[in-house]
């Protein structure tokens, strides 16, 4: 396997490291979270063993931004951080498993290889197209013929939802449930705000409509 340690303890760094190549791995190191974050956008690795308190960038903040921008490398956080909220915190940022410090070799080698048989899920597209739209998810770019659209993140994440279902309608409820997280109807018109503030972005300046309302129905992106 491949594997990436971000850690910037030096002794455990290179007990981890010196551990993981005895198995046979390739194993990079990095100390710095900015300088991680580069290095895992980069792909190719199998597993990233993480640690919590970085410099530069902490390993949360990392591991979320890595998702963001749809990164799917199984992530194991290894910190001296174990209480129950921070385990629970580091599993939301994004992480697969997490193991405090002091640990035993063999238990964080046992939970790579773990992390590294779960089947591997097809990886999302990075930049998104319906006609001459386009979203760049990693830059968090929009823009239409060239011209640069600032969207709000709700309208942003609006946006990416629809596009990745171009030409598909999209009910109301579908949206609540995937852009706002609510699985019941709130009797508000948030949903139809938010459209009507993106058509103003992505349409209105331009000759042709790609945001459609289907009447009884919901919305759809046209390509």
């Amino acid at each position: 396997m491949k594997l990436l340690v971000i850690e910037d303890d030096r002794t455990t760094a290179d007990y981890i490291v010196g551990g993981l190549r005895q198995e046979g791995h390739v194993v990079d190191h990095i100390a710095d979270g900015r300088e991680a974050m580069a290095q895992a956008m980069a792909g190719g690795y199998d597993v990233m063993v993480v640690d919590r308190m970085l410099p530069g960038l902490d390993g949360l903040s990392l591991v979320r931004a890595l998702r963001a921008a749809k990164v799917t490398t199984p992530a194991i956080f290894l910190t001296a951080v174990g209480g129950v909220d921070d385990r629970i915190e580091g599993l939301q940022a994004g992480g697969d498993d997490y193991l405090t410090k002091p640990f035993v070799f063999g238990e964080l080698s046992a939970r790579i290889q773990a992390l590294a048989r779960r089947p591997k899920t097809a990886p999302q597209e990075t930049v998104l197209t319906a006609g001459d739209l386009t979203m760049d998810l990693i830059r968090r770019k929009v823009t239409r013929a060239g011209v640069e659209i600032d969207l709000l993140p709700r309208e942003f994440a609006l946006l990416e939802h629809l596009m990745r279902r171009k030409g598909r309608v999209q009910t109301r409820t579908m949206l609540l449930e995937a852009v706002w997280d609510i699985s019941f109807d709130p009797q508000t018109n948030v949903v139809e705000t938010h459209i009507s503030r993106l058509r103003a972005k992505i349409d209105k300046p331009f000759e042709r409509e790609l945001l459609r309302t289907v009447r009884g129905a919901g919305y759809k992106i046209e390509g």
